[in-house]
C-alpha cells in the first residue's frame, strides 16, 4: 500500500475516533444541564412588565431547576441592543432572552438596523405571559374616560402630552395606534424606562402614559394614577370594572406578549428542557398568584407555537408602524 494511502486512511480513523468520543461528551453535558448559573437578558430596563415578569420566573427556575437563574436588565434602543448583543451570544443554554413583544417583533420595523433577524438569529423556547395595558392620567386630569380624552384633545390638539418607555417600546405604538384609531393628536415625550414615565405622571409632571399594570398597578391602587381605559381586547382580571377602550373605539385592542429565547444554534435537547421547566413553573400555583398581583397571566404554549407567532406578528406590527408613521425620532 502506498505510503500517503495509508497516511490518508490513518488520519480518516483518528478523526472519527476523535467524533466518535466528542459526541457522547457533548451529550453527557447537555444531560448535566444547568451545571451553572443562567442568566435571562431583559432589554428593559427595571420596573417594567418584562421585568417583572422575568423575575417571578427566575425565582421559580431556580427553585425547580437547581442552579441560580438571574435577571439582567440591558434597556436601550427599544430593547432591540440587547437583543443584538443575544443574537451573537454562546449558543449553550446559559445566557437567554427574556423580552416583549415590542423589542422582538416591533423593534426591526422601526429600526433601519436593529443587529438582528427575530427569526434566524433566535431559537423560540416558550412563551411567558401576558400583561395588562392601560391608558392612564394624573389624577386632576380634567378627563375620567377615553371618550373624554377624545373630546378634549380633538378640541386642542397636541396640546397633551403623553409619556412612553422610550422610542420603539410597547407603550409608544399603543400610543400611536390610539391617537390613528381616535383621529387625536399627541405629544410623545419618550423616558428611559416605564418606571420613570409612571412616576412623573403620578407626580404632574406629564398628564398620560400608556403603562403595564406591572409597571402602574402600585400607582393605581394608591389613588396616584387613574386608568381611562384597559388597552387589551379584554377587560384585566386585576381591573375588572375598567372599560377596554374597545368598548369606546370599536376594534382598539392588544394583547401584549413576553417570552423566551436562546440563540440560534442552541442544542434541541436544551431547548426541549428549558420549554419543559417554563411549562412547569407557569403550572405552579405560586407563579400564577405572583404574575397577576402585577396585572399579568400566564401564556402556555410550545417552542413551535412561538414560533408561528413571531412569524405572524412581524408582519402585523410593520403594518402597524407604516399606518401610524410611528417613528424613533
Amino acid at each position: 500500500m502506498p505510503f500517503t494511502h495509508a497516511v490518508t486512511r490513518r488520519h480518516a480513523a483518528l478523526a472519527l475516533a476523535a467524533v466518535l468520543c466528542v459526541a457522547p461528551l457533548a451529550i453527557a453535558a447537555q444531560d448535566k444541564y444547568p451545571s451553572r448559573p443562567i442568566t435571562l437578558v431583559v432589554p428593559q430596563a427595571a420596573g417594567g412588565a418584562n421585568d417583572a415578569i422575568a423575575r417571578v420566573l427566575a425565582q421559580r427556575l431556580t427553585e425547580q431547576m437547581g442552579q441560580s437563574v438571574i435577571v439582567d436588565n440591558r434597556p436601550g434602543a427599544g430593547g432591540t441592543l440587547a437583543t443584538a448583543t443575544l443574537a451573537r451570544a454562546k449558543h449553550d443554554g446559559y445566557t437567554l432572552l427574556v423580552t416583549a413583544d415590542s423589542a422582538h417583533v416591533i423593534g426591526p420595523a422601526l429600526y433601519k438596523n436593529p443587529g438582528f433577524d427575530a427569526v434566524k438569529d433566535f431559537e423560540p423556547v416558550a412563551p411567558i405571559a401576558t400583561a395588562g395595558y392601560v391608558l392612564v392620567a394624573h389624577p386632576s386630569f380634567p378627563a375620567n374616560n377615553v371618550a373624554d380624552l377624545i373630546r378634549l384633545a380633538k378640541a386642542s390638539p397636541g396640546k397633551y402630552a403623553i409619556a412612553s418607555a422610550g422610542n420603539g417600546t410597547l407603550n409608544h405604538l399603543i400610543g400611536e395606534l390610539l391617537q390613528k384609531a381616535a383621529g387625536i393628536q399627541l405629544q410623545h415625550i419618550p423616558y428611559k424606562g416605564s418606571a420613570a414615565a409612571a412616576t412623573d405622571v403620578a407626580g404632574g409632571q406629564v398628564p398620560l402614559s400608556v403603562q403595564s399594570l406591572p409597571s402602574s398597578i402600585s400607582f393605581i391602587k394608591a389613588g396616584k394614577l387613574k386608568v381611562l381605559g384597559v388597552v387589551n381586547e379584554k377587560r384585566v382580571a386585576a381591573l375588572p370594572d375598567v372599560p377596554t377602550i374597545g368598548e369606546t373605539l370599536k376594534g382598539f385592542g392588544q394583547a401584549p406578549w413576553y417570552a423566551m429565547f436562546a440563540p440560534a444554534g442552541t442544542p434541541a435537547p436544551i431547548v426541549e428542557r428549558l420549554q419543559a421547566e417554563v411549562a412547569r413553573a407557569l403550572d405552579h400555583k405560586d407563579v400564577a398568584d405572583k404574575l397577576a398581583v402585577v396585572g399579568c397571566e400566564p401564556f402556555k404554549g410550545t417552542s413551535a407555537q412561538l414560533g408561528v407567532l413571531v412569524r405572524a406578528d412581524l408582519p402585523k406590527w410593520a403594518r402597524v408602524v407604516k399606518d401610524t408613521g410611528a417613528t424613533v425620532d
